[in-house]
């Protein structure tokens, strides 16, 4: 396929976004960029957070997995239902009781600035990492079909898709972002839609029969048995779930969107249905990587190699037989869809990094309309623009694996002490010194990083998985209770 087809696409797709960003920006102010006026529709949000949650990690990352993993990842998804149940229920109702706009001004007002801000680092230091994984895997694709048989170099091409980030993020924040969200998940689930079809019809399936030719491919099997595999299914489950409470119920980035919302009950109606959605949606990914593989099958093809280390390129699999092997129409729907997780996938994350550092390390006022308050919200914002770019090509040396599992193990260090700062505040009364907070959430990483490398000779071959988020959390939990046990700190919140 052409890339100057491509590029034409690409401008068209940007145009359509500086569009929705202007309508949406004008008469926003810091209401509108933090929380978006609390007018954003329940449908919207539900909608839009679906290229949040998804992106293009999963678009390209979980169907190629697929061959390595089966449907396993299915596990992981099945606790991600009951996370979001738990965040409408639970967390939802704190927030909106504290009329909160950065959700780390509760560990502020349970434990004491220290604990905000150490909530308010793992936050930004987590999904500066994840922004990056995600852009830099489009990226990466976009950069081998289109940017590089134009010439230009992968810095360049990647610093091209921040700036128009931020052309159409920088004032409305997430006034607009709640709008272009909307558009880009309809995009992506175009994308994966008509590449089932394209690839259907390669092999000869009507639509009806493509359910059927699923489930009988030995891909398809779902539940790992073997408990002392990382992947056993009940580690999975109770793990997904885990990570949907503290990747999206304790992620500023997800859940700001969520705070927009007119009502508490408007906001827990989106997350119910976008718990159904979202399963929906992971299955039609992991469908499409069973098709994928079919086609491999089908024509007598391999798996692109890793030159270097000799592993198969899974993440390569959708790419190579999109632009390569499946004709010009599957081409386009792939940069379609993956046009919208490139720039869904970190967008947002501009803004809410912005709120963040704004609030919680600054301690600024969200509802601060002055001049001043203004360039330094829009300073902050584009300096996390600079920060991506320079994390993204440190990415460059650093993959060499699939990136959703590399983003959930590192999520697994980064989240846990976030999620044992939030539990232990929810279960218990007795709260640690501040510096204490700050040596525990330090230290737990740590510990479970060093309890990670030997679980397998320590308990008999059992190696830890996605659940590591949670023993990351329990010993957070742990070390606080002893912290408050031996120096309690009496002041008030």
């Amino acid at each position: 396929m052409s890339p100057l087809l491509i590029l034409l696409f690409m401008l068209a797709y940007f145009a359509v976004l500086l569009l929705i960003g202007f309508f949406t920006s004008r008469k926003s102010g810091a209401a509108g960029y933090f929380t978006g006026n609390h007018q954003s529709p329940w449908y919207a949000v539900a909608f839009g957070l679906i290229g949040d949650s998804l992106s293009g990690v999963t678009y390209i990352s979980v169907p190629g997995a697929v061959g390595t993993a089966k449907f396993s990842y299915l596990q992981v998804v099945i606790g991600y239902v009951a996370g979001y149940w738990a965040i409408a229920l639970v967390l939802l109702p704190l927030y909106y009781r504290m009329q909160l706009t950065s959700i780390y001004t509760y560990l502020g007002s349970r434990y004491g600035s220290a604990a905000q801000r150490t909530g308010a680092f793992y936050f930004i230091l987590s999904r500066l990492l994840g922004a990056a994984g995600r852009l830099f895997l489009a990226a990466g694709v976009m950069q081998l079909f289109l940017f590089e048989p134009l010439g230009v170099p992968f810095p360049i091409s990647v610093s091209i898709i921040i700036l128009l980030m931020l052309l159409y993020t920088l004032k409305g924040g997430i006034k607009t972002l709640v709008w272009t969200d909307v558009f880009q998940s309809g995009f992506l689930l175009l994308g994966v839609v008509l590449s089932l079809l394209v690839i259907s019809s390669q092999l000869g399936l009507s639509l009806s029969s493509i359910p059927a030719y699923v489930m009988a491919h030995p891909y398809s099997e779902v539940f790992v048995t073997d408990w002392k595999a990382s992947s056993f299914w009940g580690k999975q489950i109770v793990a997904g779930a885990f990570i949907a409470f503290t990747m999206t119920g304790l992620d500023q980035n997800m859940m700001q969107k969520n705070l927009s919302c007119r009502t508490l009950g408007d906001a827990q109606k989106n997350l119910f249905w976008f718990s159904g959605i979202v399963l929906i949606v992971n299955i039609l990914f992991l469908s499409l990587g069973v098709l994928l593989y079919g086609y491999l099958e089908h024509k007598g093809l391999s798996i692109p190699v890793n030159s270097i280390t000799g592993k198969p390129m899974t993440d390569q699999l959708f790419p190579e037989l999109a632009f390569n092997h499946l004709g010009a129409l599957a081409a386009l729907v792939f940069i379609t869809g993956l046009t919208a997780a490139t720039f869904n996938s970190a967008d947002s994350v501009l803004t809410t990094l912005t709120t963040s550092f704004y609030i919680d390390f600054l301690h600024k006022s969200p509802e601060d309309e002055s001049s001043g308050s203004k360039r330094l919200r829009q300073l902050i914002h584009i300096s996390f623009g600079i920060a991506l770019l320079a994390v993204i090509l440190i990415f460059q040396m650093l993959n060499d694996r699939a990136v959703i599992d590399t983003i959930l193990i590192l999520a697994g260090y980064t989240y846990g002490p976030l999620l044992g700062l939030f539990l232990y505040g929810l279960m218990f009364k007795a709260r640690p010194k501040g510096y204490l907070i700050v040596i525990v959430s330090l230290l737990s990483p740590v510990l479970s990083w060093i309890f990670n490398l030997n679980a397998a000779e320590w308990l008999g071959g059992y190696k830890p998985g996605y659940e590591l988020l949670l023993i990351n959390a329990l010993i957070t939990m742990t070390g606080l209770g002893i912290s408050a046990l031996i120096f309690s700190d009496e002041e008030a919140s």
